[in-house]
């Protein structure tokens, strides 16, 4: 009767008819929670008691025939850095411990909408990475694989969707963290346009490029979980007020005109993610697309990301580092250090190349819909071991990860992250990349390819 993997509207459809109540649901995410937590460690702390208080008080809501929310139910792992109200905040960290004295704004959001927090997703520490190999905490582990990395920083988050340990989860993305993790374990990650989603009571990596997603097994529960959560919030500086759409689910793909970039796309891949991603564009061109080749130098990983975004790390951890070094991980420290020597006039540099990339990107935006890339250059690296092979090419596993998420951080726009129906384990995934405010035409690709059978999530085997 209860399928793990089944998505919102299925389970919503279960509480409706009276054939499970939300406790019931809830318990059987958490035994699941508890019984891999060994294995996969994907929590920081799972939450039994208040998660099933708060389902039995849904449960009388719904009996008593009141209007409890469109995620009445849903069980949600939220990544350890974002506030919950009277649960202790750690950000993955050995020393910082914050008992929260208000809830975020998404965890209120997700609340009003009927959801309920199971658990706080592990994380890579202070979500400054991208492996989810924490030094305090242990690895969280791929469901895939318990040999390799679920990806970062959301690692915790991915793997518990991946699993089938909550319905949905929450991730934040600063230069890939929701994304990168999903395409890593094989689900869905959707980063917003900066501002679309509050970063009230969000630990902060870099302010600036910061933002909070979904990672779910379809699109159809990611788009549930952005239309609860986005939106403007007064108490966020950078929240922006753009009316929220939401996207038309017959929507097809006919005339949709796709951009391939390069070199952008031309970084080393793995074979078998290439072979996949170009099967793709294939599929995409049968069902109506037009793929259209763009070529523009200046859309490519540069030196300037890591300035730009320690520029604002370095604010961020100033108070603590170097004087507190060692209660900082090895890997953590070691990036601390370069990130505190960036001089301001390498950060205003930066600045102005960030500015220079949204120029660019919106011009690219003037010949296609949407972008199209793969999602990581290699999805497969060992736990404890930092180098990967990416098509014979050697790199660190940070660079195979983000070549094709960090630059949208920096553009600002919006993206999302799909499991293509292909062999792998994990699957190869794609991603789609869209202007500012575009969010529900991304989702709305994400329908259409769902319902062609193009993308979609399968269990870990």
């Amino acid at each position: 009767m209860f399928n793990p993997y089944a998505s919102i509207a299925d389970h919503a459809e279960l509480v409706r008819i009276r054939v499970m109540t939300v406790r019931e649901q809830v318990t059987e995410y958490l035994n699941r929670s508890e019984a891999t937590q060994d294995s996969i460690n994907a929590y920081t702390h799972l939450d039994r008691s208040q998660a099933l208080l708060r389902a039995e008080l849904i449960d009388r809501r719904i009996f008593a025939g009141e209007e409890v929310g469109p995620l009445a139910g849903v069980t949600v792992a939220l990544k350890d850095l974002i506030d919950q109200r009277g649960l202790t905040t750690t950000a993955g960290s050995s020393f910082y411990r914050e008992v929260a004295k208000q809830s975020a704004t998404v965890v209120e959001r997700l609340e009003g909408a009927g959801a309920v927090i199971i658990g706080r997703a592990g994380l890579h520490e202070f979500a400054f990475g991208f492996s989810s190999e924490n030094h305090w905490f242990g690895p969280v582990r791929n469901p895939w694989d318990l040999d390799t990395s679920p990806g970062g920083s959301s690692g915790g988050s991915a793997a518990a969707v991946a699993a089938g340990l909550t319905g949905v989860a929450i991730g934040t993305d600063t230069g890939g963290s929701v994304r990168v993790p999903a395409a890593v374990c094989g689900v869905v990650g959707f980063k917003v346009t900066h501002g679309r989603v509050p970063l009230t009571g969000v630990f902060p990596l870099a302010p600036s490029l910061d933002t909070v997603g979904p990672l779910t097994r379809s699109v159809d529960d990611a788009t549930r979980v952005y239309l609860a959560i986005a939106g403007h919030d007064v108490a966020d500086p950078y929240s922006l007020i753009e009316p929220v759409k939401e996207p038309n689910p017959e929507t097809s793909l006919e005339g949709l005109t796709i951009g391939v970039p390069h070199p952008w796309v031309d970084h080393p891949v793995d074979p078998e993610l290439r072979a996949a991603f170009d099967a793709a564009l294939g599929r995409l061109a049968g069902i109506g697309a037009e793929i259209r080749h763009l070529e523009d130098d200046f859309v490519q990983p540069p030196g300037r990301i890591d300035d730009s975004a320690y520029s604002e790390i370095a604010i961020v951890h100033g108070k603590w580092f170097p004087s507190r070094a060692d209660e900082y991980g090895p890997e953590i420290a070691d990036r601390l250090g370069p990130a505190m020597a960036v001089t301001v006039a390498a950060g205003v540099a930066a600045k102005k190349w960030r500015e220079q990339l949204r120029e660019h990107t919106f011009d690219l935006f003037r010949h296609c819909d949407v972008l199209l890339t793969p999602a990581v250059a290699g999805n497969r690296k060992q736990i404890g071991v930092d180098i990967v092979i990416v098509d014979g090419v050697e790199m660190t596993y940070r660079r195979a990860f983000a070549t094709f998420s960090s630059l949208v951080n920096h553009a600002g726009h919006p993206a999302i992250v799909l499991p293509l129906h292909e062999a792998g384990d994990p699957p190869p995934a794609i991603q789609f990349v869209g202007p500012d405010w575009s969010e529900h035409r991304l989702l709305e690709i994400g329908l259409a390819l769902e319902r062609a059978g193009v993308v979609g999530y399968r269990p870990p085997t």
